[in-house]
C-alpha cells in the first residue's frame, strides 16, 4: 500500500508566522501521527505580504536589497526576488507599506510610492524582462505618480515645477511627460498581482475603501477621491487612457492604475498568479489531502484569498482541503461552497492577542494534528 500524500499550502499568519513557519508547525502535527506519510510544502501568498518570501522559496531564486525612498521620503532598506534569471517579484509594500508608519506619521497626503518605482528601476537594471509587483498593505494614495516619477516620468504645476511627491503634490499635476520614462520597458511585461477590483475612484475607490487604514479621517476621504479623479482626468487628457473605472487601478492607494498608464501593465488575479508560478497544480493532482490556510478565514476570504485558490484547484482533482485559520468566523457557509472541506480555528478558546501570538508554533502544531487526525477518520469512514 502506497504511503499519504500530503500537500500543505499555506498562506502566512500575519503578525505570528510566515507561510513557511505555518507548514513547518503543521508538519509538526502531523509527524505526530505519521512518520512516513509524503509531504510537500509550498509557501504561497496572494500578492500582499509574503509573495516575495513565497516566489524566492518555491521557485528557488534570490534576494536583491536596495536602499529606496520610503513611503514619508526616509530612505529604507527593501528587498525583492529575482526567478529563473530573468523574472522579479516586489511587494510594493518592501518599500512603500503600512510598516513603515505609525499613528503619528500616517498621511496619505504626503506618503509617496517613489521606492516602488525605484525597486522596479533595480530589475530592470538587473535584467528583468518579467516584473510582477504585488499591490497590498500600502501606506499610500498617490494613484502610482511616485513610482511613475522614479522611472521617468515628470510631472509639473501650473508655474513648470515638479510636483511634490504624494497625493498633496498630484493635486498639482497640470502636465504630464513621459518622454523621459525608462526605454527599458519597451521590452519589458509588468503585471500588478491585487486580490481587489476597486476602481480607482468613486465610493468604491482607493480612498474610500482604503484610506482610513492609511490614516485618512471622514473629512479628508472625498478630497482624496477628487485629487485621484482630477489625476485620471489629467491621465485620459494627455495620455488618452481611461483609468478612473479600470478594474484594480485603485489597489494599492490607486498603484494599480499607475502601472496601467505609465508601466502598459497588466493587473491580474495575485493568487492565481502566484499558484502558477510555484506550479501548485503538479503538486497537488495526485495528493491525497491538501491543507492549507491563513491568519483569518471568514466569508470575505472567497474574495481572492489563497485558501480559496488553493482549495479550487484541489477540487479540479477530487482532492479534500482542509484550512487551518488563527481565525475562523462562525458562519463559514461561503467558505465551504469553494472548495474547503473543513475549517481548523488554530486557536480553539479564548485568549489574548498577544498570547496567540507568543503561542502560534503550538497552537499551529496541534492544528496539523488535528487536521490529520480528521483526514484519518474520514478515511476509516470511507471502508
Amino acid at each position: 500500500m502506497s504511503k499519504s500524500k500530503i500537500v500543505i499550502a499555506a498562506d502566512s499568519f500575519k503578525g505570528s508566522a510566515s507561510s513557511m513557519e505555518v507548514e513547518n508547525f503543521i508538519e509538526k502535527g502531523i509527524r505526530r501521527v505519521a512518520v512516513n506519510v509524503e509531504i510537500v510544502k509550498i509557501p504561497i501568498a496572494d500578492g500582499g505580504e509574503g509573495t516575495v518570501d513565497s516566489l524566492v522559496s518555491a521557485c528557488k531564486g534570490k534576494y536583491v536589497y536596495e536602499k529606496v525612498t520610503g513611503p514619508l521620503g526616509n530612505k529604507v532598506k527593501a528587498k525583492y526576488g529575482m526567478l529563473y534569471g530573468n523574472t522579479a517579484i516586489i511587494e510594493m509594500a518592501e518599500a512603500s507599506g503600512l510598516q513603515y508608519v505609525d499613528k503619528t506619521t500616517m498621511n496619505p497626503f504626503k506618503t509617496t510610492t517613489y521606492g516602488t518605482g525605484e525597486l522596479i528601476r533595480s530589475a530592470l537594471g538587473r535584467g528583468a524582462k518579467t516584473i510582477y509587483v504585488g499591490l497590498g498593505g500600502s501606506a499610500t494614495n498617490d494613484g502610482g505618480a511616485g513610482m511613475a516619477e522614479a522611472l521617468g516620468v515628470s510631472f509639473k504645476d501650473k508655474k513648470g515645477r515638479e510636483i511634490r511627491l504624494g497625493a498633496e503634490g498630484v493635486n498639482e499635476i497640470e502636465t504630464i511627460d513621459v518622454s523621459h520614462l525608462d526605454p527599458r520597458f519597451a521590452d519589458v511585461e509588468i503585471i500588478g498581482l491585487t486580490d481587489v477590483t476597486n476602481p480607482l475612484c468613486g465610493k468604491n475607490g482607493a480612498s474610500f475603501i482604503y484610506g482610513p487604514q492609511k490614516g485618512a479621517k471622514a473629512e479628508d476621504l472625498p478630497m482624496l477621491d477628487g485629487i485621484l479623479f482630477r489625476y485620471a482626468e489629467k491621465i485620459k487628457e494627455q495620455l488618452g487612457m481611461d483609468v478612473a473605472d479600470a478594474k484594480g487601478a485603485g489597489a494599492a492607494g490607486g498603484l494599480g492604475a499607475g502601472l496601467l498608464a505609465f508601466c502598459g501593465a497588466k493587473l491580474e488575479r495575485g493568487i492565481a498568479k502566484v499558484l502558477e508560478l510555484v506550479n501548485l497544480e503538479q503538486h497537488v493532482k495526485d495528493a491525497d489531502l491538501v491543507i492549507t490556510g491563513e491568519g483569518k478565514i471568514d466569508n470575505q476570504s472567497v474574495n481572492g484569498k489563497a485558501p480559496i485558490g488553493v482549495a479550487q484547484l484541489a477540487k479540479k482533482y477530487g482532492i479534500p482541503v482542509i484550512a487551518v485559520a488563527g481565525s475562523a468566523d462562525d458562519d463559514l457557509q461561503a467558505v465551504y461552497e469553494h472548495g474547503i472541506d473543513l475549517v481548523i480555528d488554530a486557536v480553539p478558546k479564548p485568549v489574548a492577542l498577544n498570547e496567540a501570538i507568543a503561542n502560534a508554533e503550538k497552537l499551529i502544531t496541534n492544528a496539523g494534528e488535528t487536521a490529520y487526525r480528521a483526514f484519518c477518520l474520514a478515511k476509516r469512514a470511507e471502508k
